[in-house]
C-alpha cells in the first residue's frame, strides 16, 4: 500500500445531494477532507453484537444540563455524543479514544458551526436512554453514538420518538432502524465482499470453521446469504468454542487437509484473541493454505493473525487502510497514543455533522440528506446510510503476505445505486 499523503494533499470529497439530482462534490475544508470519514473491527466489543431486550420507551424528560457534561466547540448547532466513557475494560478505553477523535475532528475543521456535548452512558442501556433524553431536551439536533447495541436500542427509541436522527457506532445491524443509522463496519458487507472475490477467483467449494460467538453467528448467517447470491457451495462446516478449535478442525480435516482436499477455500470469521489457536490446530492437521485458501473478515487485520503460517496467502475484506493510517498518525501526535481501530468512526461522524451544517442549511440532518444514495467519502472509503439505518461501505480485499496485509483488490471509489 502506498504511504498516506499529508492532510493538505488528500482531496477526499464529501458527496452531498445536488438540487437537480445529479452527484456533486463539495470540499467544505481542506483540513476536513484530509481525514474525512473504520473490523475490519480492530476492536471486537461483545456489547456491539449482543441483541438487546430492554425496557419499553418512555417520554422524554426535561431537566437542566448535567454539569459533568463535556462540551467541545462553541457553534450554535448542538450535537450530542453519547459514549460509555466510565465503563470498565475495553469499552471504556474505546470510548475515550472515540471522544478524543471527535475533539480532533472539530479542531481540524475550519470554523465549525456545531457545539458537541459529550455525555457518559456508563455502558448501561438505561443511562444511554437518560443521556438521549437530556440531550434532546437541551436542544440537540443530532445524536452521535452510543457504542453498545443495547444502548443504541434504548437511546434510539428516545431519538425516534422525538424525530432526532442518530448516528451510532454499533456493528450490530439488528439495532438499525429508520432514523437510527449505524456508522460501524457491518460484518455482512465484509463477508459479501470476500465471498464475491472468492467467486471471481473460482474458489467455489467452501468449508467453514465458525466460532460459537456473537460475531461468529452474524458472520455465518451473512456468509450463507452471500454464498447463495454468488453460487458458492458450503460443502462442510464445523463450530467450536473460541480458543478450543482442535476437535472441530479434526472433524473438518477430510474436507480441508491432505493431498486432495474437497474444499478450495476455508472461511474462518474469528478474532485475534482466538485465531492463534485456530492457526495451530490447522497446522497440526497438515492444512496447506496453498491448496485451500483461507478467507475471512476485517478482524484478521491484526499482527497476531497476519503472522500465522496457516493463513499465509489468505484473503480478507476490510476498509481501505491508508486513510486510517493518516488519521492515526495525527491522533498519535495530538494525544500521544495509538487510537483503537474504531476511533475514526467518531472523527468521521463529527466531520460529517460539521460539513452538513455548513453546506445544507436548515435541512442539514434531514433524512433525505443523510440517506442520499451518492453517499460520502472519507478516510475509511466511501459509505452511505440506508433508510433502514444500515450502511453500505466500499471494502478492499487483502492478502496475508509475510506478516502484513497487501491490497489485492482496492476498495471501490463509488457505490453502485
Amino acid at each position: 500500500m502506498t504511504a498516506p499523503r499529508r492532510p493538505g494533499n488528500l482531496p477526499l470529497p464529501l458527496v452531498t445531494p445536488a438540487a437537480d439530482g445529479a452527484r456533486r462534490h463539495r470540499l467544505p475544508s481542506r483540513r476536513l477532507v484530509a481525514g474525512l470519514l473504520t473490523g475490519g473491527l480492530g476492536l471486537t466489543l461483545a456489547g456491539c453484537v449482543t441483541p438487546f431486550s430492554g425496557q419499553p420507551p418512555g417520554l422524554v424528560g426535561g431537566g437542566p444540563q448535567d454539569d459533568d457534561d463535556d462540551s467541545i466547540g462553541d457553534g450554535t448547532v448542538r450535537v450530542a455524543l453519547i459514549l460509555p466513557l466510565s465503563a470498565s475494560g475495553a469499552g471504556g478505553a474505546a470510548a475515550r479514544d472515540l471522544r478524543n477523535a471527535a475533539e480532533m475532528a472539530l479542531t481540524e475543521f475550519d470554523d465549525p458551526q456545531i457545539r458537541l456535548v459529550v455525555k457518559d452512558d456508563r455502558g448501561a442501556a438505561s443511562e444511554a436512554r437518560s443521556a438521549a433524553q437530556d440531550a434532546i431536551a437541551e436542544g440537540a439536533e443530532l445524536v452521535l453514538g452510543p457504542l453498545f447495541a443495547a444502548s443504541v436500542q434504548s437511546a434510539g427509541d428516545v431519538a425516534r420518538e422525538n424525530r432526532v436522527p442518530m448516528i451510532a457506532f454499533s456493528t450490530d445491524a439488528s439495532v438499525a432502524r429508520q432514523g437510527v443509522y449505524l456508522m460501524g463496519f457491518l460484518p455482512r458487507d465484509e463477508v459479501a465482499r470476500i465471498a464475491a472475490h472468492a467467486a471471481r477467483e473460482n474458489r467455489r467449494d467452501i468449508a467453514a470453521l465458525i466460532p460459537e460467538s456473537g460475531y461468529g453467528e452474524v458472520a455465518e448467517a451473512a456468509f450463507r446469504r452471500a454464498a447463495d447470491a454468488r453460487g458458492l457451495r458450503i460443502i462442510a462446516q464445523e463450530r467450536y468454542r473460541p480458543g478450543s478449535p482442535q476437535d472441530a478442525v479434526g472433524r473438518l480435516s477430510n474436507a480441508i487437509a491432505g493431498s486432495s482436499p474437497r474444499a478450495d477455500a476455508l472461511f474462518i470469521p474469528d478474532t485475534p484473541d482466538s485465531m492463534p489457536a485456530v492457526g495451530r490446530a490447522l497446522s497440526q492437521a497438515n492444512f496447506d493454505p496453498a491448496r485451500v485458501k483461507p478467507i475471512g473478515t476485517g478482524v484478521w487485520n491484526d499482527p497476531s493473525v497476519l503472522s500465522l503460517p496457516a493463513l499465509r496467502g489468505g484473503w480478507f475484506a476490510a476498509p481501505p487502510q491508508a486513510g486510517f493510517d493518516a488519521f492515526a498518525q495525527r491522533f498519535r501526535e495530538r494525544f500521544g497514543s495509538d487510537p483503537v481501530r474504531i476511533a475514526s468512526l467518531a472523527y468521521d461522524a463529527v466531520s460529517l455533522a460539521a460539513a452538513l451544517t455548513r453546506t445544507q442549511g436548515e435541512q442539514r440532518f434531514a433524512e433525505g440528506i443523510l440517506t442520499d444514495s451518492s453517499g460520502f467519502a472519507g478516510a475509511d472509503g466511501v459509505f452511505r446510510f440506508n433508510q433502514d439505518g444500515s450502511n453500505d461501505r466500499g471494502y478492499a480485499v487483502y492478502e496475508v503476505r509475510d506478516g502484513e496485509a497487501a491490497t489485492i483488490s482496492p476498495a471501490p471509489q463509488s457505490l453502485e445505486a
